[in-house]
């Protein structure tokens, strides 16, 4: 399946599909809570939920051939990992964050759709700030 990219405000939203997941309204606001929580740090922000995603928002210094479909498929496992961390003694699944040579991928799933954002250094608490912050818009 062939992906676009669709223009928006500067920033690039791509789909697996035509018609898009979120609408601009919805979009907007997720870039903007991962924008105001960790500002230019955010590389990249992904909307997605089991069957398909959207790539809202990537820096402009970034170069747009990242297999986003083998981030989703990896991280779509979520789904099925925040149920399993049900009544643990560790108390409710958050977020999880993954950390590579040259950043991080910060996901956040509620129900059946996340967010995940990849970014430069960031503290531990921009990552709890940042997750907040989306899980309050996806719903939690």
């Amino acid at each position: 399946m062939m992906c676009g990219f669709v223009p928006r405000g500067g920033d690039y939203r791509m789909s697996m599909d035509t018609p898009e997941l979120l609408d601009e309204a919805r979009a907007s606001e997720l870039v903007s809570a991962c924008r105001t929580t960790v500002g230019d740090n955010v590389r990249s922000v992904t909307y997605f939920t089991r069957d398909d995603f959207e790539q809202l928002y990537l820096r402009s210094d970034l170069e747009s051939d990242a297999d986003l479909a083998g981030f989703v498929d990896h991280e779509s496992v979520g789904f099925d990992a925040h149920r399993a961390y049900r009544d643990s003694e560790l108390g409710d699944y958050q977020y999880t964050i993954r950390v590579f040579d040259h950043g991080f991928l910060v996901r956040i799933i509620d129900g059946d759709e996340g967010v995940f954002l990849t970014t430069d250094g960031l503290t531990l608490n921009d990552f709890d700030e940042v997750a907040a912050a989306v899980d309050a818009l996806l719903g939690g």
